[in-house]
Order: structure tokens, then sequence, then C-alpha cells
């Protein structure tokens, strides 16, 4: 996302809500599975400097957490890039609040649009990005409870975080149980014509 240090309300809203949805999201997901960027697009101002010091203030001490200030002349460029709109007024700066969302090869796959970036909003297309790449990448049985958790995770508004829904597990164990049901009865029925067409040819 983009931001600007010298804004004093709606970039640090902003970002503190930010901040909320990439904990309960790592909560669930995984401290590993994703990475986030914030921009600061007030340039020369917003320098590696003033935008250390605007994570600080937020508490922001993420590992996967990058703020970058890119130099000025790549601004426009980058902003272009992500769809994101700022003009200049008296004040500071009028512009978009918004999150990008890149898959692992860095194309642009969703934007979260407005302030509210909840875990929900968030979490949703992240979460299939994540189990889609775990499904492609390798399948291994540790792959595979990874992504069937990941899956099975929904976000309760109610504590803003991510929980288990079983309702996806009993869909698998009743969809297991049926096949393996139809295999035994197809193994039953078959023994039984076997079984009389050796009858019938003695």
């Amino acid at each position: 996302n983009f931001i600007y240090t010298g804004c004093f309300q709606i970039c640090p809203n902003s970002t503190l809500a930010l901040r909320n949805a990439v904990n309960a999201m790592r909560d669930r997901f995984g401290s590993g599975q994703f990475r986030v960027v914030s921009i600061g697009f007030d340039q020369p101002t917003d320098s590696p400097a003033a935008l250390r010091n605007f994570a600080a203030q937020r508490r922001i001490n993420d590992a996967n957490w990058e703020f970058l200030s890119p130099r000025r002349e790549d601004v426009a460029a980058l902003a272009r890039d992500f769809g994101f709109s700022y003009v200049a007024t008296p004040s500071g700066f009028d512009h978009t609040l918004q999150v990008s969302i890149l898959d692992a090869e860095g194309r642009l796959r969703r934007q979260v649009v407005g302030d509210s970036f909840t875990a929900d909003l968030l979490g949703e297309p992240l979460k299939q990005l994540i189990a889609g790449r775990l499904f492609k990448d390798t399948f291994s049985l540790t792959d595979l409870l990874s992504r069937v958790r990941i899956l099975c995770s929904v976000y309760d508004p109610a504590t803003g975080r991510y929980r288990v829904s079983y309702a996806l597990y009993i869909e698998i164990a009743g969809g297991l149980t049926f096949i393996l049901a139809m295999l035994w009865f197809a193994s039953v029925e078959w023994r039984v014509v076997r079984a009389a067409r050796r009858l019938a040819t003695r």
C-alpha cells in the first residue's frame, strides 16, 4: 500500500487497521506465507528514516513488513502500475486508500479499496493464493494438510480473527466415506457376479 509520513490521520489509521489485519492473518496462515510492503510516495520527505519512525510509532516490528522509500523519479511509474492516484493539496495529499494483493510472481490479483482493511477483506483473496501455491508447488502430505487448514479457516467478525470451520472437514469426511462405500459395494457386487458365473459354467 501507499502512504505518506506527513499524514496525521488517514494514513496512520489505515496503517493501524492493516496491522491488525496482518496480525490476524499471520496467526492463521503462518508468519512466512506473505509479505507486506508500504511505499512512501511523498519524496524526498518519506525518507528511510522517516518511514522507520512512522513504523515505530505504529508499533510495527514485523520482519516480513517493509517500508520502502523509492526514488522521487520512480514514484509516478509505481503509482501508475498499482492504480494508485494522489494529488497535492495545501494540507498534504488527497489520495486513494488501497491495498494491492500480488501473487508470488508479482502479478496484481486484487485491489482492496477503502479505509476498512480488515482481515476478512484481505484474507479471502490471500487465502486462495496461498492454498493454490501450496497445491501447485509441491504435493506432500504436510502441504496438503496446510492447504486444508487454510481453506477451512473462516473470518469471525465478532473477534476480528480467523477460526477453524469444521464444515469442510465434515464434507471431506462424508465424501471419502461415500467413495469408500461405493467401492465396497462395487467389490461385493463384482464377487457375487463372479461367483454366479462360476456356478453357471459348472
